[in-house]
């Protein structure tokens, strides 16, 4: 071939510095690239060899090397794939942006199965020139008299080609690195990068300083191979010690037997894994290979709690293993990381076009080939398809999870602590997946027994169906003495709340630690919900469970907790305290109400509405904390226990000069059981308390 200088086809002046400049985020990328070409390069020439187009040697060992070299700031990235001619360099280097790859592939398709090709030889190439002002191929084509091909860009729009010097079938790039990206041709630096972006590229990948003294490693003998560089071979001879019989007698006894071993030129290691965890069947893994794998990935060496290992071929090609990690703290504080491959080369972490945004408190791997990355293969096109790949990674999780809870529900039980924030989340994220978690999410009781949705409503109904039974003749009486309109609005305000069905929770077991008592005394059982998501959740949960609702067991007493009283019983006395409380508290909007409690010894407790409860727990979320007592404040209620011997003591005493105090301190009491006090209002309280102890001692 006689020398040829041309221009490279590009169809603006303008594209290559665009390309050099932006068509990659991050530049350390080149590697990637460069080095998924290889990989391309091999896995034609290895398709070519299984078609009968072509015959390996026997001796074959398909691998890129790449040889850094600090003094002359040069990378050197070998490949013995197919190699290139002339017209093939002409075709698919000079002619920016086509797709080598693309090409080959719709040459053979029909003669065998399509094997993945990672890049697209072409425009991949041209990210060499974000690090290096100048770039060299030397080729050799795999095909019959093949002349070696030289080509040079000083990375300009014009290059230089001519006939070549290799002898080896494969390609060799040289980049002679800029002054601004001199740290690519640190060995370390060199390493880091393609363990970021090459760990599991399907080809060994070798990396060493170019001219570097050999290093050694001495092995035994009988492992040497053919390919081994043997130095020396090194003989220990037995050794023998005198041993003395019982007889008297003496002789030669062996302590080590002779070895003989080999000093060898040492043997490089790949950088790389090639055949993955994630590319194997399920059935052949270990427990102890998925560890080990969490803990090489993501150098993390906490257990995982499980993992969910995915493999499809239809109608899309995905596989991949996600991981659980503990993730009982903050959900908005957790950080997972799920690294999205393709064909085995890393992508990025936590696309979330493909990654649901609540998988991201995961760890783990997928690996698409089928994704349509765009031509930097950084980023993904808008495509229908991506929406399906996510699509399925959910049902799979879900599949997983609410099999676990169906066949092992001991173990779904034990991890629950960790995963309820990641599920809760997921269920608010993704509706598809709340639909198949609505019977497999677990709330824990108060005798920390764990229950799902469907348990707990069968729960409530068997206790409606007690009190029902009990109760069914007071209120057949208490209705025939209502008047008609009465009864009519009552039994439809009634009916209204009653087509709900209650699942009464417990935010902080310490803090409402009196109403968690009076639930018990009576039989009732209430589920733990003290995470910050909380909230949300079951504000969803009552949305897409039109039949129940949840009620905080302070948002008021329970029917089962008061003695049966008419409706005129103690009307007299609710309103003397009512207007005592509010003198004393000098809060002239204090709802108070008056309930004959079954327990005696409590005095008063505070209910706030569940609907205002929440509405407070948002404002708090926003950051408007100081608006809840002046907006929310009328759905707090003080019920006093009129069985309970100090308020009666107040009704029947309410001019006494104590009664102020003891209406502040058993308000005091009762908004302690709700939630803590002000360091002022706990001041006073303190007080207050020792006070009235003086009082007694008196």
């Amino acid at each position: 071939m006689s020398n040829k200088h041309g221009n490279l086809s590009i169809n603006s002046d303008n594209i290559f510095p665009i390309i050099k400049k932006w068509l990659y985020s991050d530049h350390d990328i080149f590697y990637r690239e460069l080095i998924s070409n290889g990989c391309d390069a091999i896995t034609k020439l290895k398709k070519l060899d299984l078609i009968g187009e072509y015959e390996l040697p026997a001796d074959y060992e398909p691998k890129i090397q790449i040889l850094v070299n600090p003094e002359e700031k040069t990378l050197k990235f070998i490949d013995n794939g197919l190699g290139m001619t002339a017209d093939e360099v002409e075709e698919y280097i000079n002619q920016i942006a086509f797709s080598g790859a693309t090409d080959f592939l719709e040459k053979y398709k029909d003669k065998a199965s399509e094997e993945q090709i990672i890049g697209h030889f072409g425009l991949g190439f041209y990210s060499a020139f974000m690090v290096a002002d100048e770039v060299h191929i030397d080729s050799l084509s795999y095909q019959k008299d093949a002349v070696p091909v030289h080509w040079e860009c000083d990375g300009g729009t014009e290059f230089d080609m001519k006939d070549g010097s290799k002898t080896t079938v494969g390609t060799e790039i040289t980049l002679f690195l800029n002054e601004d990206c001199l740290e690519f041709a640190n060995e370390y630096r060199a390493k880091e990068v393609i363990e970021k972006y090459c760990s599991f590229m399907p080809t060994a990948i070798y990396l060493a300083k170019e001219h570097a003294e050999e290093e050694y490693e001495t092995i035994p003998a009988d492992e040497v191979t053919e390919k081994d560089k043997v130095i020396e071979t090194i003989v220990e001879e037995a050794k023998f010690e005198e041993k003395e019989n019982e007889d008297g007698t003496k002789e030669q006894v062996e302590v080590s037997p002779r070895t003989e071993k080999a000093k060898i030129v040492k043997r490089p290691v790949a950088l790389n894994d090639t055949h993955p965890l994630w590319t194997k069947h399920p059935n052949d893994c270990s427990d102890e290979e998925y560890k080990t794998f969490y803990r090489k990935v993501f150098q993390d060496y906490k257990e995982p709690l499980f993992w969910i290992h995915l493999n499809m071929d239809y109608p899309f090609n995905l596989k991949g293993i996600l991981y659980f990690p503990k993730i009982n703290t903050e959900y908005d504080s957790i950080e997972g990381t799920i690294k999205l491959y393709n064909n085995q080369v890393f992508i990025a972490d936590n696309i979330k076009e493909v990654i649901p945004e609540f998988l991201m408190l995961l760890k783990g791997v997928i690996d698409c080939p089928d994704l349509p990355l765009n031509v930097s293969r950084s980023a993904l096109q808008n495509d229908g398809f991506v929406k399906k790949i996510s699509d399925y990674i959910t049902k799979k999780v879900a599949d997983k999870l609410s099999g676990m809870c169906k066949t092992d529900k001991e173990s779904y039980e034990k991890y629950w602590d960790d995963i309820s924030p990641f599920i809760k989340f997921g269920c608010l994220k993704d509706e598809k997946f709340c639909d198949k978690m609505n019977d497999y999410i677990l709330f824990k009781n108060l005798d920390d027994k764990y229950l799902t949705l469907p348990e707990c409503l069968k729960v409530e109904d068997e206790k409606a169906e007690t009190d029902d039974s009990s109760s069914e003749n007071a209120e057949n009486k208490e209705n025939a003495e209502n008047t008609s309109e009465n009864t009519d609005a009552s039994e439809s305000a009634e009916d209204e709340k009653d087509s709900r069905k209650p699942v009464y929770y417990v935010t902080d077991r310490q803090q409402q630690g009196q109403y968690i008592n009076m639930f018990k005394e009576q039989g009732m059982d209430a589920v733990i919900l003290d995470h910050n998501i909380d909230t949300s959740f079951i504000t969803q949960l009552e949305r897409r469970n039109e039949k129940i609702r949840f009620v905080r067991i302070d948002a008021d007493l329970t029917e089962s907790m008061k003695e049966e009283t008419s409706a005129d019983e103690l009307k007299e006395a609710a309103d003397t305290l009512t207007e005592t409380f509010r003198k004393s508290l000098n809060n002239e909007n204090l709802k108070v109400s008056v309930e004959k409690l079954k327990n005696p010894d409590i005095s008063s407790v505070i209910t706030l509405s569940e609907e205002g409860r929440r509405m407070q727990d948002m404002m708090k979320m926003y950051g408007m904390a100081g608006m809840d007592s002046s907006m929310f404040g009328g759905d707090q209620t003080l019920i006093l226990n009129a069985n309970n011997k100090l308020v009666t003591y107040i009704l029947e005493n309410k001019d006494s000069e104590h009664v102020p105090m003891f209406c502040e301190q058993l308000y005091d009491l009762a908004l302690l059981s709700n939630h803590p006090l002000s360091p002022d209002a706990m001041s006073k309280f303190v007080a207050r308390s020792n006070q009235i102890m003086l009082l007694l001692a008196k």
